[in-house]
């Protein structure tokens, strides 16, 4: 009788589950866009949330130097504080950042306005002395009978592409309007969120604690929360490789270009600083701005500059990234080159980042299931050695008795 009301409940739950599956077939396109609102509506909150996991990595360090020997009287006002020292520091590097890129940028971006019409005179006057010396060229032009053109016409599609262009216009620039509004609106409430998240983090971790001990198995709870410790901790020894490398990087450019006399050290270093944060790839961003910057001033620098790039890029994709950040996860660096290359390859930038930690994470698991497995198969060996040699003693003892 409890045999067949199992076989009726797994086959209800059959029932049930080939269901949904059918819905959501037959309405996958509706399916997609309340995934879609949904996404929308929780992004800022995963935005903040990724935001405190950021946050929490120099919080942790602030209070262990600050708050190092903890006393009753100030243990209210230690998280507070340590919050805004964290925030002050994180908003102190981005304006460090923005006042040593933009403004040079911007200086840049005018002298290379102020350069153009000197370029425009030059290539006029080349054109005018490639037209003197070569008179085919204008009688090429004189044949083309121009003045048979429709310019009535070409008028009017002019105007009716300038209308159609300045309603796209206004059209285009609402929508960005909007975009940014909400993109401000969206920060501001992921990062209210975030400041929540690392002021309750430990009632927060106990209450997650608490859910995954009430509703998983015992075996599974304790399998699941050292996953999610195991994560936790690669992804925070990422994080921090990442920023030590990125600046390890950003000082060997700062020094080396300060040796041979490049312009523009400091700015270049900083850049490529920053966009190192990207794995692998996002020096090359940095090095394409500083270029930039280098041929505007002196051409023949801007191609050493390169070269000394390259050099310098070799170096710290071959020895200092997967030493730094590969030995900060625990992954060997053929590993981590393979995870960038994969991760990137799949979800681009994103992929980069996360698939580090990732697959640090599996390598740490998958290295100690078969450490488990290899110690338990050499236990049995030695065990069923032991287990021979006792009963053949006891079988030599026996035939000694006899």
């Amino acid at each position: 009788m409890d045999l067949n009301k199992n076989n009726i409940k797994k086959l209800r739950g059959l029932i049930v589950f080939t269901a949904f599956v059918l819905l959501a077939v037959i309405y996958v396109r509706d399916l997609v866009n309340v995934l879609h609102i949904a996404v929308g509506i929780i992004a800022p909150f995963l935005t903040g949330a990724a935001m405190a996991f950021v946050l929490n990595i120099p919080l942790c360090g602030i209070e262990k130097l600050l708050f190092r020997k903890q006393r009753k009287r100030l243990e209210r006002f230690q998280r507070p504080v340590s919050i805004v020292l964290t925030l002050i520091s994180v908003l102190l590097v981005i304006t460090f950042v923005i006042v040593t890129v933009v403004p040079q940028l911007g200086r840049t971006l005018v002298d290379l306005g102020n350069q153009i019409p000197t370029f425009i005179n030059r290539t006029v006057t080349e054109v005018e002395s490639l037209f003197a010396s070569n008179p085919q060229i204008l009688e090429g032009i004189e044949e083309l009978n121009l003045t048979e053109m429709d310019w009535k016409n070409m008028l009017n599609s002019t105007i009716d592409f300038l209308k159609n262009g300045v309603g796209t216009m206004v059209l285009s620039t609402v929508n960005v309007a909007s975009s940014i509004v909400s993109g401000v609106v969206n920060v501001f409430v992921a990062l209210v969120f975030a400041i929540y998240i690392l002021a309750q983090k430990e009632k927060l971790g106990r209450q997650f604690r608490r859910l995954s001990q009430a509703y998983l198995p015992e075996k599974v709870n304790r399998s699941f929360l050292k996953v999610c410790s195991l994560l936790y901790a690669n992804f925070s020894r990422f994080i921090t490789g990442q920023c030590l490398e990125a600046v390890i990087l950003g000082s060997m450019f700062f020094v080396a270009m300060t040796i041979f006399r490049f312009p523009y050290a400091l700015l270049v270093g900083v850049l490529i600083a920053f966009t190192a944060l990207i794995p692998i790839v996002g020096a090359f961003i940095g090095c394409f701005v500083g270029t930039f910057l280098i041929l505007v001033d002196d051409p023949a620098k801007a191609l050493w500059f390169i070269v000394l790039f390259l050099l310098l890029q070799q170096i710290e994709g071959n020895l200092i990234y997967p030493h730094v950040v590969g030995g900060s996860v625990g992954l060997p660096s053929i590993w981590v080159l393979a995870a960038v290359s994969v991760g990137g390859s799949m979800f681009g930038i994103m992929g980069m980042l996360v698939f580090i930690p990732l697959v640090s994470t599996v390598y740490c698991l998958l290295r100690e299931d078969v450490n488990n497995r290899i110690s338990f198969t050499e236990t049995s060996l030695t065990k069923a050695s032991l287990t021979k040699n006792s009963l053949s003693k006891a079988s030599n003892k026996a035939e000694q008795k006899k």
